[in-house]
Protein backbone atom coordinates (compact mmCIF):
# COMPACT_ATOMS: atom_id res chain seq x y z
CA UNK A 1 0.00 0.00 0.00
CA UNK A 2 1.26 3.52 -0.73
CA UNK A 3 2.56 5.90 1.91
CA UNK A 4 2.16 9.66 1.77
CA UNK A 5 3.95 12.82 2.82
CA UNK A 6 1.34 15.54 3.32
CA UNK A 7 2.10 19.17 4.03
CA UNK A 8 0.26 22.44 4.39
CA UNK A 9 2.48 25.49 3.86
CA UNK A 10 1.62 29.12 4.48
CA UNK A 11 3.46 32.42 4.73
CA UNK A 12 5.96 31.12 2.18
CA UNK A 13 8.80 33.56 1.52
CA UNK A 14 9.64 32.77 -2.10
CA UNK A 15 13.33 33.56 -1.85
CA UNK A 16 16.59 31.96 -2.98
CA UNK A 17 16.43 29.26 -0.28
CA UNK A 18 12.94 28.14 -1.32
CA UNK A 19 14.02 28.13 -4.96
CA UNK A 20 17.00 25.94 -4.01
CA UNK A 21 14.70 23.61 -2.03
CA UNK A 22 12.39 23.25 -5.05
CA UNK A 23 15.35 22.64 -7.37
CA UNK A 24 16.69 19.86 -5.13
CA UNK A 25 13.62 18.05 -3.77
CA UNK A 26 12.90 15.94 -6.88
CA UNK A 27 16.28 14.23 -6.64
CA UNK A 28 15.54 13.30 -3.01
CA UNK A 29 12.23 11.68 -4.00
CA UNK A 30 13.56 9.59 -6.89
CA UNK A 31 15.49 6.92 -4.91
CA UNK A 32 12.37 6.23 -2.80
CA UNK A 33 9.84 6.20 -5.64
CA UNK A 34 8.17 9.44 -4.49
CA UNK A 35 6.01 11.50 -6.82
CA UNK A 36 3.94 14.62 -6.37
CA UNK A 37 0.20 14.00 -6.38
CA UNK A 38 -0.79 17.55 -5.28
CA UNK A 39 1.67 20.47 -5.34
CA UNK A 40 0.11 23.91 -5.37
CA UNK A 41 -1.94 24.51 -8.48
CA UNK A 42 -5.66 25.12 -8.30
CA UNK A 43 -6.87 24.65 -4.73
CA UNK A 44 -10.21 25.81 -3.41
CA UNK A 45 -10.97 25.99 0.30
CA UNK A 46 -14.49 24.67 0.85
CA UNK A 47 -14.55 24.51 4.66
CA UNK A 48 -12.94 26.53 7.42
CA UNK A 49 -10.30 29.22 7.28
CA UNK A 50 -7.25 28.30 5.26
CA UNK A 51 -4.55 30.09 3.40
CA UNK A 52 -2.21 27.12 3.13
CA UNK A 53 -0.89 25.39 0.04
CA UNK A 54 -1.61 21.66 0.15
CA UNK A 55 1.08 19.21 -0.96
CA UNK A 56 0.76 15.42 -1.23
CA UNK A 57 3.65 13.17 -2.25
CA UNK A 58 2.97 9.47 -2.84
CA UNK A 59 5.51 6.70 -2.19
CA UNK A 60 5.30 2.97 -2.97
CA UNK A 61 4.79 2.10 0.71
CA UNK A 62 4.83 3.45 4.25
CA UNK A 63 8.48 2.55 4.84
CA UNK A 64 9.59 4.39 1.70
CA UNK A 65 8.02 7.66 2.89
CA UNK A 66 9.73 7.32 6.27
CA UNK A 67 13.07 6.46 4.65
CA UNK A 68 12.78 9.47 2.32
CA UNK A 69 11.98 11.91 5.12
CA UNK A 70 14.85 10.62 7.27
CA UNK A 71 17.31 10.40 4.37
CA UNK A 72 20.46 12.55 4.52
CA UNK A 73 19.55 14.08 1.15
CA UNK A 74 16.15 15.34 2.34
CA UNK A 75 17.37 16.34 5.78
CA UNK A 76 20.04 18.47 4.07
CA UNK A 77 17.42 20.60 2.28
CA UNK A 78 14.64 20.56 4.89
CA UNK A 79 16.01 23.61 6.77
CA UNK A 80 15.72 25.64 3.55
CA UNK A 81 11.94 25.19 3.71
CA UNK A 82 11.52 25.36 7.47
CA UNK A 83 13.31 28.72 7.68
CA UNK A 84 11.06 30.26 5.04
CA UNK A 85 7.48 29.22 5.75
CA UNK A 86 5.08 28.00 8.37
CA UNK A 87 4.00 24.41 7.88
CA UNK A 88 2.40 21.24 9.13
CA UNK A 89 3.90 17.98 7.87
CA UNK A 90 2.41 14.50 8.16
CA UNK A 91 3.64 11.07 7.11
CA UNK A 92 0.63 8.79 6.56
CA UNK A 93 -0.05 5.24 5.46
CA UNK A 94 -2.66 4.33 2.86
CA UNK A 95 -5.88 3.25 4.59
CA UNK A 96 -6.44 0.23 2.35
CA UNK A 97 -8.44 -0.48 -0.78
CA UNK A 98 -11.65 -1.52 0.94
CA UNK A 99 -11.61 1.03 3.76
CA UNK A 100 -14.92 2.47 4.92
CA UNK A 101 -15.31 5.37 7.33
CA UNK A 102 -16.40 3.23 10.27
CA UNK A 103 -13.14 1.24 10.12
CA UNK A 104 -11.57 3.98 12.26
CA UNK A 105 -13.97 3.05 15.05
CA UNK A 106 -12.45 -0.43 15.17
CA UNK A 107 -8.99 1.14 15.62
CA UNK A 108 -10.23 3.26 18.53
CA UNK A 109 -11.75 0.24 20.29
CA UNK A 110 -8.60 -1.84 19.64
CA UNK A 111 -6.26 0.88 20.94
CA UNK A 112 -8.15 1.49 24.21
Amino acid sequence: MPGYAIANLWDVDLNAEIVEYLERIDSTLEPFGGKFIVHGGTQRVIEGPASAIAIVIEFPDDQAVIDWYESPAYQAILPLRLRNCSSVGILAAHCGENHVATDVLKEVVTND
